[in-house]
């Protein structure tokens, strides 16, 4: 276990007791959302849809208590302004709108500016979350993005899963 993961797992430790004993709601979760907030001092899970929030949460406290695994945002609620830029960086890079998708959607079909999708970090994370993140609604949707997951609640406690696409150029919307 690296040093990150067992600082960020012995403060979440520390932090706990305190959230039992003053009786919060979910004193693990508290404890591991204020340990990874230490941890990833610039992610912003401000601006996710409640139910992804939720769920992002619950899911890596999960990962910290019962697996020893750091989960981490880089990136989730965009504004329609910055995916419109990083449309359009990507546009300039490669060469066209249809090379972009690959990669990149345009603010009126990504997930980010619904607050339902979720960039993560490492990829052992990753590979934790596409494993147990269906309990929680959190589903790897891109075949090629590891770090890209999205919220579907509507497939908890069913043997069913949005579908796997090869990138996002296959719009959410026909889902």
């Amino acid at each position: 276990m690296d040093v990150y993961r067992l600082a960020t797992l012995g403060l979440a430790g520390l932090r706990r007791p305190l959230d039992t004993l003053a009786g919060r709601w979910r004193p693990e979760e508290r404890a591991s959302e204020w340990a990874l907030g230490l941890r990833f001092p610039h992610e912003n899970l401000a601006g996710l849809d409640l139910g992804a929030r939720v769920a992002f949460a619950a899911a890596r406290a999960e990962a910290l208590w019962h697996h020893g695994l750091v989960i981490g945002l880089t990136s989730g609620a965009r504004s329609v302004v910055e995916q419109q830029q990083l449309f359009d960086e990507a546009v300039a890079e490669y060469g066209s709108e249809s090379a972009a998708r690959e990669w990149v959607l345009p603010p009126s079909e990504s997930l980010h500016v619904q607050g339902r999708a979720l960039d993560v970090r490492p990829r052992e994370g990753a590979r934790w979350l596409e494993i147990h993140g269906h309990r929680y609604g959190l589903y790897r949707t891109y075949a090629n993005e590891w770090w890209h997951f999205e919220h579907w609640p509507q497939y908890i406690g069913t043997r069913s899963r949005p579908p796997m696409r090869a990138d996002p150029r296959a719009p959410a919307s026909l889902l």
